[in-house]
């Protein structure tokens, strides 16, 4: 498809402005670590919070969305809508006391927790395995939804997607840390959904379409439209539904929804002038990211199934795209031919934008990783600031290096998203009770990082029962041996085996124990053998938590029912049912009533 000479005037002025903002911070970032990382620590709530809505919205957020609609309907969605559950346990559990910790990163979470080489073992392990191996994979999948979209709208290949894409967004993020950061994603969340929002109006108005009712009452969405799964059929609905509520959600680490918070989401609450505002950026970031945005992807999604039902039909209609990435992902963007000249150059920068926000967010969070948990750590602590700046720029530029190449050996989204779940599954218990349970160690977490990644090896066929004469294919391929199930079982295995490792090893010393408690204050029962003994300044003090467990509890649940009941109220409206619409959409609004009600007792 060619682009007119407008779509071209409109992506150029947007890639002018973009770049224009991000190099302004430049200089600023420059100072030091805390303001190249951080922005020092003096950002909003609604900047933080938009920047983590822009950075989930990714190139290859609106793909997925698409993927998972045309294979599985609707309900789905609920592989991703469940980790709201932990996005609201991090809001009103975790969000104040990131910020309370003071640290730069996460990974000098292990430091302030921990004691000893198991410690630092951690820190330093994880920041690379996070920062460089998850964070390349992560950024890789984002990058091939950009090849896949580029090679539909503009006709380019592979290598010169990555190439241009993996540059532009390298220029500024390399040179103007968080700031530039933050800075571009505000503007680049506006111009994402204004783009999507012009995607679905133009999908709907597709002549097989017919608007809203013609696409409801098209047979090919039969049975794709409910918002919960067929439970008649156990096997989908445990699926799609009841492993990712029951097991998924509190057990699994994924970059962006990790338990008890962490990476970017860390970051950025870390970032937050104080307490009250790292909160309200992560609630801000958990309604916008699954009450508001879904339905513009969704509604695309489920017009591509009238235009083109199969992945046949999109190769028919693009037959000079490479096979290999040829999918029912690549529907989003066929669905974008149909869109008029200038609105198509906004959407095509739009999707640039998405990219670019994800894009710059991982490679300063990876670089943070890279300088101040594993360089500045352990090989050479005493450097200027501006030194360890610059190191951060050159590791930047690695990253982009390496996403670039693993980008074009992938060739689904959604298999990277699998492949990523089933390796942190077991882990997320770790992550939500080390800051409330005394007794969890640095053991602990090695053990589950080992078990999970071995587990996750041994279910991706990298392992064979030869000895016992069975092999891979010939009994976990089997049918009953599903992804859920694998990740069930990895859940299972993990965590025994964790739990079993914490008991059988000493705890971290006391005089850590202490100082983390005396620097954090966490709620409930799990740290009553020091609460009230404490010595601090050489002065015994209660140093009791100013936060309620039980209002923080049921802000945790009201939170939730406001984020799906907003989401199913507008669904319903979409979908042309406005009684349960309504309903649901007042039901959203009475939690976010009671949840103001809770103020004085959850800090916020």
């Amino acid at each position: 498809m060619q682009l007119s000479p407008l779509d071209w005037l409109v992506m150029l002025a947007y890639g002018v402005v973009v770049l224009a903002v991000g190099l302004h911070f430049a200089r600023r970032a420059g100072h030091d670590t805390t303001e190249y990382f951080l922005a020092g620590r003096t950002l909003p709530w609604w900047v933080l919070g938009t920047s983590m809505v822009a950075t989930t919205f990714s190139t290859d957020t609106p793909n997925l969305v698409t993927d998972i609609v045309r294979t599985g309907g609707v309900s789905g969605n609920w592989v991703w809508w469940a980790f709201c559950i932990t996005g609201m346990l991090t809001v009103f559990f975790y969000a104040k006391l990131w910020r309370r910790s003071a640290v730069v990163t996460d990974m000098e979470f292990y430091e302030l927790r921990y004691a000893g080489w198991p410690a630092a073992f951690l820190r330093a392990f994880r920041a690379i395995y996070l920062g460089v191996f998850f964070n390349v994979m992560i950024m890789a999948t984002v990058t091939l939804a950009a090849i896949k979209i580029g090679g539909v709208l503009l006709g380019a290949s592979p290598v010169q997607v990555v190439l241009l894409a993996g540059t532009v967004t390298l220029v500024y993020s390399a040179t103007s840390g968080l700031w530039g950061v933050v800075a571009t994603d505000l503007l680049l969340f506006v111009l994402a959904m204004v783009g999507s929002v012009a995607a679905a109006v133009y999908a709907l108005a597709h002549p097989e379409v017919g608007g809203l009712s013609g696409l409801m009452a098209h047979p090919n969405l039969e049975g794709k439209l409910s918002f919960l799964p067929d439970f008649s059929d156990w096997s989908t609905a445990a699926a799609v539904f009841v492993i990712p509520i029951a097991v998924q959600w509190w057990s699994t680490w994924y970059p962006g929804a990790e338990p008890g918070g962490g990476g970017y989401a860390a970051q950025r609450m870390l970032a937050a002038r104080d307490e009250e505002e790292s909160l309200k950026s992560v609630l801000w970031f958990n309604v916008a990211h699954y009450g508001l945005r879904p339905w513009p992807w969704i509604l695309v999604g489920l017009a591509s199934l009238v235009v083109y039902p199969a992945v046949s039909d999109i190769q028919a209609a693009f037959p000079g795209l490479d096979p290999s990435i040829l999918g029912h992902d690549l529907a989003y963007p066929a669905m974008l031919v149909f869109l008029p000249s200038g609105l198509l150059g906004l959407v095509v920068a739009s999707l640039a934008a998405a990219y670019m926000s994800t894009i710059s967010t991982h490679l300063n969070w990876g670089a943070s990783y890279v300088v101040q948990d594993a360089y500045r750590r352990f090989l050479k602590p005493e450097a200027p600031e501006e030194h360890y700046v610059a190191v951060a720029r050159v590791t930047t530029v690695v990253l982009t290096i390496l996403m670039g190449i693993v980008a074009l050996l992938l060739s689904n989204a959604l298999q990277a998203f699998q492949i990523l779940l089933q390796i942190g599954a077991g882990t997320g218990l770790v992550f939500l009770l080390r800051w409330f349970w005394w007794r969890i160690n640095a053991w602990s977490e090695i053990s589950a990082m080992v078990i999970s990644f071995a587990v996750a090896v041994y279910f991706s066929g990298g392992v064979s029962l030869r000895p016992l004469g069975i092999g891979w294919s010939a009994f976990w391929s089997t049918p009953a041996w599903n992804a859920s199930t694998q990740l069930v079982a990895g859940v299972v295995i993990t965590t025994a085996g964790w739990l079993l490792v914490t008991f059988a090893t000493p705890a971290t010393s006391s005089d850590c124990l202490r100082t983390f408690y005396r620097t954090i204050r966490p709620m409930g029962p799990g740290w009553d053998p020091y609460r009230g003994t404490l010595v601090g300044a050489g002065k015994p003090g209660p140093y009791e938590p100013t936060e309620s467990l039980s209002a923080a509890a049921l802000a945790w649940f009201l939170g939730c029912i406001l984020v799906y009941a907003g989401l199913f109220g507008t669904g319903y409206l979409l979908f042309g049912r406005p009684v349960p619409g309504v309903l649901f959409l007042l039901v959203s609004a009475g939690c976010g009533v009671g949840i103001l009600r809770l103020r004085s007792k959850i800090g916020l």
